[in-house]
């Protein structure tokens, strides 16, 4: 009974789309690497080729590169039909824009590559290929990759982009993404010039064959063009109707209220009438940022479908959120974007990234607060962040949460989550011996010493400015930051200075043995958690501790905390 949902699941859009799309990627990205082995020689590149062959031109093969062509296609056609407005962002429109030029440019290319390979049963060959594309259509050629590359590398770009691995692998990703083209582009050039050099005896299919070719990309490129028109003309025509007397519904905002057409989505109800509305993965239910509270009839309110119930799911949605990108409501209702879209766009939301989060609080203070006058604990105070801010701060980190008595510092903003741990590590053990240091005194000044405790964590956390109008401050949100909040809660419990999450400790590169780490129940969390607790003597040791080689922990789990809500 089961297996029906998820197999409905599987076949969604959004997986649909994302499966063929890789398929066409991978196809563009072989073909680019092939046409680079050109520039060792025509022979290299004949020789990758039988292998790309054999790959595309068996029967799995062609099966799965034009069924992921006509589904890519058709998904794209659909998503257009489905567009109510076309006001989007300058990218995303140069990515549907390439999109739909593609088959426009492939008609040749294919009429001289594969048509003479099925049609008449010739070898492909590049000598085959560059005698058909070489000389006034090689430019055709060149545009081609360009196009197809970069159609698909700002189709992973949008998908993938808020990820932490993603952002991490940028520059990496971006070197590729500009030398693999150029590389074939130069491979292309280099093997036409040496067919152009050197006699290759090469078959050429019959007349009537490349007749048959030629009319076949013509009539191609023409229905392609044709329905992509009509596309078009039905989609104006559509507009003009729904401008002229089509029904309408009035959506509800907190500072709006608008009339759209039956069928608009909320989101594009939102940028057609220049309402603030973020939307990250452009409107695909990829990501959660465009979603909304609604209120109004349910019967105006249709069910989400199998993508947008996984992405509200997975941030674990109350039953009135919907995404405002998926929603298209039957009749009035009232909405309330959940996430502010400021004017600065939606780069100031941040990103999700991986994190180390150290907590430290002060103890004894209410007992302190009560003897002292208010300028005293003003004084205290300001030297205690003074204190705990320069620590976190020379250990790469930023302080930047002070609550009442407690200091909430982020690591990693700017390196790896090993460099991150480690510079967490390294705070605690600053303020560990700058506290002790402070407290001798501290008690000469009021009669009693200064306690604190120290919680830290790691793990992938939405990096935010969050606030309301002029009062704003950068966090960071997820499960990383309220389980090493809880973590500083049990240095109370257990007496200690510090207490750490056995992952944290091991990218700081901390050994843990079955002696030295214990496991617990944290409050808010449905797993147990597997820390370390060390005292003053522990901690300063800690300065002399050096990574281990190979990053192992015995007789702990090692697996990546998840982030919540």
């Amino acid at each position: 009974m089961t297996s029906t949902p998820k197999r409905i699941a599987l076949l969604s859009r959004r997986n649909l789309r994302w499966s063929s799309g890789m398929v066409l990627m991978a196809y563009v990205a072989m073909h680019l690497l092939n046409h680079a082995m050109g520039l060792v020689s025509l022979e290299t590149a004949e020789a990758v080729l039988r292998w790309a062959v054999a790959l595309w031109h068996s029967l799995p093969g062609t099966v799965l590169l034009y069924g992921a062509a006509v589904v890519h296609i058709a998904l794209a056609f659909s998503a257009l039909w489905e567009r109510r407005t076309w006001h989007m962002p300058a990218s995303q429109a140069l990515r549907i824009g390439l999109g739909l030029a593609l088959p426009l440019l492939l008609a040749a290319h294919l009429a001289a590559t594969r048509g003479p390979y099925t049609v008449a049963g010739f070898e492909a060959t590049y000598a085959q290929a560059l005698r058909s594309l070489w000389g006034a259509d090689g430019w055709r050629q060149v545009l081609v990759m360009v196009v197809a590359w970069t159609h698909g590398c700002m189709g992973l770009h949008f998908a993938l982009r808020r990820r932490p691995v993603w952002h991490r692998a940028q520059p990496l990703l971006l070197t590729v993404a500009v030398v693999l083209p150029l590389l074939a582009a130069l491979g292309f050039l280099s093997m036409g010039r040496e067919v152009d050099a050197r006699p290759v005896a090469i078959a050429q299919p019959p007349a009537n064959v490349a007749t048959l070719l030629r009319t076949t990309a013509n009539a191609g490129r023409v229905g392609y063009a044709v329905g992509l028109a009509v596309l078009f003309v039905a989609l104006a025509w559509r507009s003009r109707s729904e401008r002229l007397g089509a029904r309408t519904i009035t959506l509800t905002y907190p500072d709006h209220t608008i009339r759209v057409p039956l069928g608009w989505s909320v989101l594009e109800a939102s940028r057609k009438h220049g309402i603030a509305h973020l939307s990250v993965c452009g409107g695909r239910a990829r990501c959660s940022t465009c979603r909304i509270r609604v209120s109004g009839p349910p019967e105006n309110c249709p069910p989400p479908d199998a993508d947008e119930q996984k992405t509200l799911a997975r941030v674990r949605a109350e039953l009135d959120v919907r995404l405002a990108c998926q929603l298209r409501p039957l009749g009035d209702l009232r909405v309330a974007p959940v996430l502010s879209a400021r004017a600065t766009g939606p780069n100031r939301l941040g990103s999700e990234r991986d994190v180390a989060v150290l907590f430290v609080d002060l103890r004894r203070w209410s007992g302190l607060s009560e003897k002292q006058w208010p300028f005293d604990l003003v004084y205290v105070l300001d030297r205690y962040f003074a204190l705990v801010g320069d620590a976190v701060h020379e250990a790469g980190g930023v302080a930047n949460q002070y609550i009442g008595d407690s200091v909430m510092a982020l690591f990693g903003l700017e390196d790896n989550l090993q460099a991150a741990c480690r510079g967490a590590v390294q705070a605690a053990r600053l303020i560990d011996e700058r506290m002790h240091a402070w407290s001798a005194e501290f008690e000469l000044e009021f009669g009693q010493t200064l306690g604190f405790g120290i919680g830290i964590h790691a793990g992938s956390a939405a990096v935010a400015e969050v606030g309301h109008r002029d009062v704003r401050s950068f966090t960071a949100v997820g499960e990383v930051v309220n389980t090493a909040s809880r973590l500083q809660d049990q240095t109370k419990v257990k007496g200690v200075t510090l207490v750490i999450s056995a992952f944290a400790a091991q990218q700081a590169g901390i050994t843990v043995t079955e002696v030295s780490a214990e496991r617990i129940q944290v409050r808010g969390r449905q797993e147990p958690l597997d820390v370390l607790m060390l005292d003053s003597s522990s901690l300063t040791g800690l300065g002399d501790k050096r990574p281990v080689s190979d990053g192992s922990i015995v007789g702990t789990s090692t697996s990546r905390p998840q982030v919540g809500t």
